[in-house]
C-alpha cells in the first residue's frame, strides 16, 4: 500500500455512538437493578437477543445462516463469494451476573464494520461475516464455549445437545424452542481468517494506560481435582501428634498451587477456587477435602512443567502423611498461540491508526481458540473499568470500544482485500 493510500485508508472510522447505542439496546434484553445482564443461553430472553442482532443484520444487508449448535453467520458479500469468509465475532449470552460487554461488544463490534464498509461504499474481496457463538459462557449448560467447540469438532453435536440445566432441560430441546436449531452442518461453514474483539476482562491494560492489547496466546488450562482423606475424631480430646487432619494436608496443596505459579511467571497461574469439608463441623477433626486446582501458562512445556511439579508434591506429601491424596485431572485446554498473520495484521491497524499497544495474553478462555483450529485467528484487547468482568458492574469507556472496532475494522480489511 502506498503512502496516499495509507492515509486514505487511516481516516476511515466506525461510528463510536452508533456502536454504544447498539451496546445500550442489546443491554436492555435481561438488564439487572445492577445495571448488567443476565441473558442465559437459550432462553427466552437470549432469544430476544438473537432475534434483535438478527434483525441489525438484516437492516445492512446481511444474509443470516443457523447451524446444528445454533451459531448464527451474517454474511455481507464480496466480490468473489467463493473465497472462504472474513470472519470476526463472540456470544452474547452472559453469565447469571453479567455485564454489557463481555462477548457483546465482539458481536456488535463486527456489526459496526459492516455499518461501517455500507456506509463508505467499501467492497472487499472476500465476504465477510459475523459469528453470534451458541452458550460460550457454559453457564447454564456445560461445555463452555459450546458452539464454536462443536463448529470445531473439539466435541460432538450429540454431546452437546444432551446437556442438560439445573431443571433437567436439554440443548436440543432448548433450540428448537426458542427456534434456532439450524439446518446446516456444524463446520460446514468455511473461515478464511477470524477476529476477535474483546474486553480484556483483566486490569493490565487500565493500570498501563494502553489502549489496545495485542494479543498474541492464551493461557492453556489443566484442572484437577484433589481429595484428601484423612480420619474424623473429636477436635478436644484428640492430641494433635494423633491427629489425621485433612484439611491441614490439603492447605499445603493450596500453599503449593500458588507458589508452583509463582516459580513460572510471568504468565503462571495458580488458583484453589472450590473447597469442600467433611463433615464441616466446628468441633470435628476434617476427615476428607475435595478441592479444584486451576494451573495456566502459556505454552504447553511451561504447563506441563508445572503439573508435574505438583504430581511430585502430592506423591511426596502422601508418603510422609500416611494419608491418602488422589489427585485427577479433569479437564484440559491446551495454549492458543494465535497465527503470527493475524496478530501482525492487529498491530499493524493499530500502530496505522494511532493508538498505544501493548501485548497482553489472554487468562481466559474465548471462541478464538476454537476457530483458531479451522483458520488463522487473532483477538484485540480493549481496557475494561478496575479489570472487572462477570459483574453487574462490568464497564468500558466509550471510546476504547470505539478504538478497538476500528481496530477490527482495519485488519479485517486487510484480510477480506480491498477492491480499488
Amino acid at each position: 500500500m502506498d503512502n496516499k493510500n495509507m492515509s486514505a485508508s487511516a481516516s476511515l472510522r466506525i461510528d463510536g455512538d452508533r456502536l454504544w447505542r447498539s451496546l445500550m439496546e442489546l443491554g436492555a434484553i435481561g438488564a439487572t437493578p445492577k445495571g448488567g445482564v443476565c441473558r442465559l443461553a437459550l432462553s427466552d430472553l437470549d432469544k430476544q437477543g438473537r432475534d434483535l442482532v438478527s434483525s441489525w443484520a438484516g437492516e445492512v444487508g446481511m444474509s443470516v445462516t443457523v447451524d446444528q449448535i445454533g451459531n448464527i453467520f451474517m454474511r455481507r458479500p464480496g466480490r468473489d463469494n467463493a473465497l472462504p469468509p472474513v470472519v470476526t465475532g463472540s456470544h452474547i449470552d452472559t453469565q447469571p451476573t453479567g455485564g454489557k460487554f463481555d462477548g457483546n461488544y465482539g458481536v456488535l463490534a463486527g456489526l459496526e464494520v459492516v455499518r461501517t464498509l455500507n456506509q463508505h461504499g467499501i467492497e472487499t474481496e472476500t465476504p465477510i461475516e459475523v459469528a453470534v457463538w451458541t452458550n460460550e459462557e457454559g453457564s447454564r449448560f456445560v461445555p463452555v464455549m459450546m458452539g464454536s467447540g462443536v463448529f470445531c469438532g473439539a466435541f460432538t453435536l450429540e454431546h452437546a445437545y444432551a446437556a442438560t440445566d439445573t431443571d433437567g432441560k436439554n440443548v436440543k430441546d432448548e433450540l428448537e424452542r426458542i427456534g434456532y436449531a439450524g439446518q446446516q452442518r456444524c463446520g460446514d461453514h468455511p473461515i478464511g481468517a477470524y477476529y476477535e474483539a474483546h474486553i480484556e476482562q483483566g486490569p493490565v491494560l487500565e493500570h498501563a494506560d494502553v489502549v489496545i492489547g495485542v494479543v498474541p496466546a492464551v493461557l492453556g488450562q489443566a484442572w484437577y481435582d484433589c481429595t484428601v482423606s484423612g480420619f474424623e475424631s473429636h477436635a478436644g480430646p484428640t492430641p494433635m501428634e494423633s491427629r489425621k487432619d485433612a484439611l491441614q494436608l490439603a492447605t499445603y496443596i493450596m500453599q503449593e498451587v500458588v507458589a508452583i505459579a509463582k516459580r513460572h511467571g510471568p504468565y503462571g497461574r495458580g488458583t484453589v477456587g472450590f473447597v469442600q469439608v467433611m463433615p464441616n463441623s466446628r468441633n470435628v477433626i476434617p476427615g476428607e477435602v475435595k478441592f479444584s486446582v486451576d494451573m495456566r501458562n502459556v505454552s504447553d512445556a511451561t504447563l506441563d512443567a508445572m503439573t508435574a511439579e505438583l504430581g511430585t508434591y502430592v506423591a511426596k506429601l502422601r508418603a510422609a502423611s500416611g494419608m491418602g491424596i488422589v489427585l485427577q485431572q479433569v479437564s484440559y485446554f491446551p495454549p492458543c498461540p494465535f497465527h503470527p498473520t493475524c496478530v501482525t495484521e492487529i498491530r499493524a491497524a493499530a500502530t496505522l491508526l494511532g493508538y498505544t499497544t501493548m501485548d497482553v495474553v489472554s487468562g481466559a478462555g474465548h471462541d478464538a481458540i476454537y476457530a483458531a483450529r479451522v483458520a488463522p485467528a487473532g483477538m484485540i484487547f480493549v481496557p475494561c473499568k478496575d479489570g472487572v468482568s462477570h459483574n453487574e458492574i462490568e464497564d468500558a469507556k466509550p471510546e476504547h470500544l470505539a478504538a478497538g472496532a476500528n481496530v477490527l475494522l482495519h485488519a479485517m480489511l486487510a484480510s477480506a482485500v480491498v477492491v480499488k
